[in-house]
Parts: structure tokens; C-alpha cells; sequence
């Protein structure tokens, strides 16, 4: 070899190699970008799915089966008992007030407190009880919405609870004392004493249901109870395929209920056997979840689906009859009534902000309402009015069931706003009960004020014109004479629970000390009374008369009085020249 050239080293083509990496080849930048267009294709495909579907599906051999008109509801409205979610056992969401329940309204009370109210109260004899976000039962009046007892059951809720003359239902999320799981109690309606309590080894939030002596509650690990509504007794259970947050609804022997799996399932209300299940084959990637509570009628049930969709299912044998696609979730569980000109009509919302009427035989579109917001909560329907609220707005709106047309606005509540005994409606604001009656009516709290009227179309509070000022004033003044009466009243009963024998005694004193400032007062009184005047004021002077001399001892009848009295007393006396009579001792 020449001088001064070395020999490369034996690995120097592989340094070169490494020095200048070799690119990647052209069948994996092609597979790169093919796998890159199908995401987003894929993506794309999603969001129209879920923007511009119409995934509707119609049976039109689908078994429907009429119904006979619910009769209307006690005229007495203290008569009037709402023991339930959604009223009765089947879920209906009808309440069927009388005509004379129609706006304007005035609001008659107003009972707040911290926690939010998911859910609306249950109503029995006179009294509303109400289970707020916090786990806390409230029994209210519904006269006056004055609290007549509270318990704490637990930390976390998100129900309604169920209530018979003997007791009150009630389950909640999150029991508390380090437990993340849930609970089913029953208190006494009257005092709010527990009567009994069983954990449960998952969280629930489905609101109790009544039927047959028997008490039905679903949970989150998918397991649905039956227990004895007398002692909380266990007397079967079932496994579902998901988690069960509805109310199970209950209609001829049968216990109905969806769940996050996307099954609809019926079950025998005995002994849990299972009666039939159906898919909902409605989302992208499987089926969608059911969270609202199944109103079985006509035949039928109906629900709400996560995937946008509200089912219309053969309550009999659990067959597909229609599905009618919104533009967004349907947690909002349906409200079923036979409207006027229109027939038997399904009302629910969608998390697209409108409000559906559909035709409970065909699932066609009656009429929308456009509410602007996000509809989560559940319909109502009262009388001639079906009510919801709008989350995104937090506005409680009633319209026609015939037409749609607005009948009622307040600016509050979120998510389920009504129940009625006839006479009031009791509307669930985000965190505030509230009483309306209609302005014309003479409803109020018995014995105390009524609030000044308030149209049901503004907010429940805010400023009024300067020419009615003075009567808010004196009704808030009323009001807050009687508030400060009752908690006088409750203060002395407190009083007489922690010592009773104090009472009769304090009594006594009491009496003592009323009649020692009665004394006082007469004596005080009889210090500074002014002289009494004479019982006959005297005569105006007589005219001077000039007669004849008498003779002073001629003899009159006044003298004649006068010698009586002289013999009597032993006086001396004269007779004067005028006939009058005079005495000296």
C-alpha cells in the first residue's frame, strides 16, 4: 500500500449507514396516512351520527291498547296524596287537576335551604317531604311551608322518596361514616323516627316504588330489590345487566326498568323471575343506556335512551313497536296523557333543548317547543299543562298539551319542577320549594297572611312598582310576626320535652306575676286619677224672684222631713223662709 494511505476500517460502510439513516419506505407513509383519513373518517361519522340522525324506527303493527279516561282528582285538595314518583305506580307523570288550576299565579310561600333539589317532593295529609342533594329528609307543610321535622340519612341523595300514611321511603347515594355505598330507610311519617335502615353493598339513586306491601329499588351494581315496605325484610333480588338508576314501575303483576347494559327488562313482581328483555341497538358502539323511568299504559312502555332516542316497547312480550330519534341524550323520563284534539300523546325533552309531543300509538312528532337551553330532568302533566325545566337556563316552563303554546314561566329549577294537590302547584326550584296558587283563589296558610300576588311569567322575587309597595311590606311584616310567633311556640314545646315537670310551675309564677302588675298598675292608676267629677253638674242659676215675706215658722212639707230627721238624730233645725230645711248637730 502507498505511503501515508491507511487501510479503512473493516465496519466503515456500517458508520456510513448510521451516519445517514435510510428513510422510512413508502408502504408504511401510505399505511400511516390511510390509518390517519380512516380516524378521521371515523370521527367524522360520529359526529354526524350524532348530530343529523334519524334513527327512527316504525312498527306500524305494533299492539296498542286504549285506555279508559283517568277520572279527576279529589275536589277537597287535603285530600289529595302525591305517595309517589311520577304519582302512581305506573309512571304516568298525569295529574288530573281541575279546570280552575290555571295561572295567573301568586306564590303563597317559598321554603330554601343549601342544598340542591334534584328531584320533586311526595305529598300525604297536608304534609310534603322533601330529600334534598345532602341527604336530608324534610317533612314541610304545605300550608305554610313551615319545616315540621328533619333527618339526615346520609351525605349524598339523588331521589325522590315514597310515602304511605304509616312512613316515608327513602334511599340515598352515599350513606356516610367512610361508606361510599348507599341505603334504603324508612322513618315515620309523623316525627321522622327511623322505623328501620338496611345498607346496601352499592351506591342507589332510584327512587323508591310502593306496590302490594312490597318496596322495589334498583342500584349500581345492577341488582334490583324487593323488600317488605313494614320491616325492610328481604324477599328477592335480581341481576340486571347494568346499572338501575330509574324508579322500577309496576303495572299488572309486572316490575319495568331499563338499565346502562341498554336492556328493557320485565319481571315478575312475586318472585323476580324474569318475564322477557330487549335491546335498544341504538349507539355507535353497542347499545345506549337507559336512565329514565319506564311509564307503562296503552300496552306499552316507554322510555328515554342515552343514545337520543325515546323506545315505545309491547309491554307483553317486550317487542320493538317504535323509536323516535331527538338530537341529543333523553335522560327526561316521559309524561303520558290523552290530550284534548290530539289523543294519547308521549312528552319528554332532550338534551338538544327542545321539548317532543309525540303520538303514544305511532311515535310521529305533534308538536316541539324550542327551549333554548339543555332538558334533563322529567315532564309533568297538570290538568290541561305539562311542565319541565330547562338545566341550561334554569327556568320552569309550562305549555298547552294540545298546543305548546307557553302558559306558564318562572325563573328557576332545573331539572323535575312539579307536583299539584289540585288547589297549588309545588314547584321545585334549583334549591328552593316553592307554593303557587292562582290569583283568584282564596288559597293561603290557614289563620296567617298571604304573601302579595305574583305573576307566575316574572321571577319569583324582585322589585314591584312604587303604588303597591306598602302591602309587600305589611304581608312581610305578618309574616315575619308569625314566623317569630311559631319559633316562640317551638322553643316553649323544646322546653317543656327537656324539663316537663317545669311547666305547671311556671305556670303559677306566671299567673303570680300577672297579678302582682295588676295590683300595681290600680294602685298607680288611683295615685295620679284626677278628682271625680260630681255625678250631676250644677244647674245653671235661678232667676231671683221677689215673693212676700213667709213666716218662718209656718209649716211645710220640707220641714215636716226635717223634724223626722231631727227626732231620729237628735239635731236641732230651722225652717228657712224658702221652704228648705237646714240641720245643725
Amino acid at each position: 500500500m502507498a505511503a501515508g494511505l491507511s487501510r479503512p476500517p473493516p465496519n466503515a460502510d456500517v458508520i456510513a449507514r448510521d451516519r445517514h439513516p435510510r428513510l422510512p419506505s413508502r408502504r408504511i407513509l401510505i399505511a400511516l396516512t390511510l390509518a390517519l383519513l380512516l380516524a378521521a373518517g371515523a370521527a367524522l361519522g360520529v359526529d354526524l351520527y350524532y348530530h343529523h340522525r334519524t334513527g327512527d324506527i316504525y312498527h306500524s303493527q305494533g299492539r296498542f291498547v286504549p285506555e279508559a279516561p283517568v277520572r279527576s282528582a279529589p275536589r277537597v285538595a287535603a285530600h289529595v296524596a302525591w305517595p309517589l314518583y311520577g304519582y302512581t305506580p305506573q309512571h304516568t307523570r298525569f295529574f288530573p287537576a281541575p279546570a280552575s288550576l290555571h295561572g295567573p299565579f301568586r306564590r303563597v310561600w317559598g321554603h330554601g335551604g343549601r342544598s340542591v333539589l334534584e328531584f320533586p317532593p311526595v305529598m300525604w295529609d297536608g304534609r310534603l317531604f322533601q330529600l334534598g342533594d345532602d341527604g336530608v329528609l324534610m317533612a314541610i307543610s304545605k300550608y305554610t311551608g313551615r319545616t315540621l321535622w328533619s333527618r339526615r340519612l346520609g351525605v349524598l341523595s339523588a331521589s325522590s322518596p315514597a310515602v304511605t300514611s304509616r312512613a316515608v321511603y327513602a334511599t340515598v347515594l352515599k350513606r356516610g361514616g367512610g361508606s361510599q355505598n348507599g341505603r334504603v330507610t324508612a322513618v315515620n311519617s309523623a316525627n321522622g323516627r327511623i322505623v328501620w335502615s338496611r345498607n346496601l353493598p352499592s351506591p342507589t339513586e332510584s327512587s323508591p316504588m310502593l306496590d302490594g306491601g312490597r318496596l322495589f329499588i334498583g342500584s349500581q351494581d345492577g341488582t334490583v330489590y324487593a323488600l317488605s315496605e313494614h320491616d325492610g325484610r328481604l324477599l328477592w333480588t335480581y341481576r340486571a345487566a347494568g346499572a338501575v338508576k330509574a324508579s322500577p314501575t309496576a303495572r299488572n303483576g309486572r316490575v319495568y326498568f331499563g338499565d346502562y347494559g341498554g336492556q328493557v327488562q320485565a319481571i315478575d313482581e312475586r318472585d323476580g323471575h324474569r318475564a322477557w328483555t330487549s335491546g335498544s341497538g341504538g349507539a355507535v358502539l353497542g347499545n345506549g343506556q337507559f336512565y329514565a323511568t319506564a311509564a307503562v299504559v296503552y300496552g306499552r312502555v316507554y322510555l328515554g335512551n342515552t343514545d337520543g332516542r325515546v323506545y315505545a316497547y309491547d309491554a307483553a312480550s317486550g317487542r320493538l313497536d317504535w323509536a323516535k330519534q331527538t338530537g341529543a341524550y333523553v335522560y327526561s323520563s316521559p309524561a303520558v296523557a290523552d290530550a284534548p284534539g290530539l289523543g294519547p300523546t308521549i312528552y319528554a325533552g332532550s338534551y338538544d333543548g327542545n321539548f317532543y309531543a309525540l303520538d303514544a300509538r305511532s311515535g310521529r312528532v305533534r308538536w316541539t317547543y324550542a327551549a333554548g337551553g339543555r332538558i334533563s330532568g322529567s315532564a309533568t302533566v297538570v290538568g290541561r299543562t305539562v311542565y319541565f325545566a330547562d338545566l341550561g337556563r334554569r327556568k320552569t316552563i309550562g305549555l298547552g298539551i294540545s298546543t305548546g303554546r307557553k302558559a306558564f314561566e318562572l325563573n328557576t329549577g332545573s331539572f323535575d319542577p312539579v307536583i299539584s294537590d289540585g288547589a297549588r302547584l309545588f314547584v321545585t326550584g334549583y334549591t328552593t320549594l316553592y307554593s303557587y296558587a292562582p290569583r283568584s283563589s282564596a288559597t293561603g296558610p290557614p289563620g296567617g297572611a298571604r304573601s302579595a300576588p305574583t305573576s307566575a311569567h316574572a321571577p319569583a322575587a324582585g322589585p314591584r312598582p312604587a303604588a303597591h309597595t306598602s302591602r309587600p311590606r305589611a304581608a312581610a311584616a305578618a309574616r315575619a310576626r308569625a314566623r317569630a310567633a311559631a319559633a316562640r311556640r317551638r322553643r316553649a314545646r323544646a322546653a317543656h320535652r327537656r324539663h316537663p315537670h317545669r311547666g305547671a310551675s311556671r305556670r303559677r309564677a306566671s299567673a303570680r306575676r300577672a297579678r302582682a302588675r295588676a295590683r300595681h298598675q290600680h294602685r298607680h292608676q288611683a295615685l295620679r286619677r284626677p278628682p271625680r267629677p260630681a255625678a250631676h253638674p250644677p244647674s245653671p242659676p235661678r232667676p231671683v224672684v221677689s215673693q212676700p215675706a213667709a213666716d218662718p215658722f209656718a209649716f211645710t212639707p220640707a220641714c215636716a222631713s226635717t223634724f223626722i230627721v231631727i227626732l231620729t238624730t237628735r239635731a236641732s233645725g230651722t225652717c228657712g223662709a224658702s221652704g228648705e230645711a237646714s240641720l245643725t248637730g
